[in-house]
């Protein structure tokens, strides 16, 4: 049982003390989970828009995620279109047997003159960028690529339009764009330094901390 519906439970036993009828809280109906490893995550390298596939262990996180999205009853299935996310998706959507709806506004942030290059290079050759970068520095923009505040603008507008229609609803996207939509539902103008492991399943309004995280989670940086 997933554990936001596990905590809903045992709440619900509390609060009616076994006397009488139970009472549930509100669950979440937006739930964001990010895509399985890639090569480029497991090598700590800036991949960006890039089409990157997810690896073996990627591909078994996307597995598992699939395996625990089936409780939660989702009614909507959207997904960013890059490769690694789009595979995540097609596992869930073989799962569950959703139509997935594709949508850019929900891809990782273009990071421009960065994509391809790895951390500890990009550390070296501009030490303050890549610490505005790492501690989700709400006015990092990447060298010929985007800015925090361009990709929280789409992928809020996105998140926006899953709201509006059918609901539980599945959103598989990247880490930053998770990141950036949780951080914007706090009200807050930045990312900040949390991380979104590889499958983790993120309640749009429980955060980071109310993560389902798959057997084979693997903490590495959004890029």
């Amino acid at each position: 049982m997933p554990a936001a519906l596990r905590a809903a439970g045992g709440e619900a036993v509390a609060r009616a003390g076994g006397r009488g009828p139970p009472i549930y809280p509100r669950l979440p109906m937006i739930y964001l989970a990010r895509h399985g490893r890639t090569p480029y995550n497991d090598e700590g390298r800036f991949q960006g828009q890039g089409d990157v596939p997810l690896d073996e262990t990627g591909l078994r996180q996307a597995r598992e995620l699939a395996e625990r999205a089936v409780p939660y009853g989702f009614k909507a299935l959207w997904a960013s279109p890059l490769r690694r996310a789009r595979q995540t998706a097609e596992a869930v959507a073989a799962a569950t047997g959703l139509e997935i709806r594709f949508d850019p506004r929900l891809m990782e942030t273009d990071t421009g003159d960065w994509t391809d290059r790895s951390f500890a290079e990009m550390q070296a050759e501009d030490p303050d960028g890549f610490e505005a970068w790492r501690v989700g520095d709400p006015g990092f923009a990447f060298p010929g690529g985007e800015s925090f505040q361009e990709q929280g603008d789409r992928v809020v507008a996105a998140l926006e339009e899953v709201e509006q229609g059918p609901q539980p609803a599945l959103v598989v996207c990247h880490g930053m764009a998770i990141r950036l939509a949780l951080a914007r539902r706090r009200g807050e103008p930045g990312p900040g330094p949390n991380a979104v492991a590889n499958g983790a399943l993120v309640p749009l309004d429980g955060g980071v901390a109310a993560a389902d995280e798959p057997p084979s989670a693997t903490q590495t940086a959004a890029s």
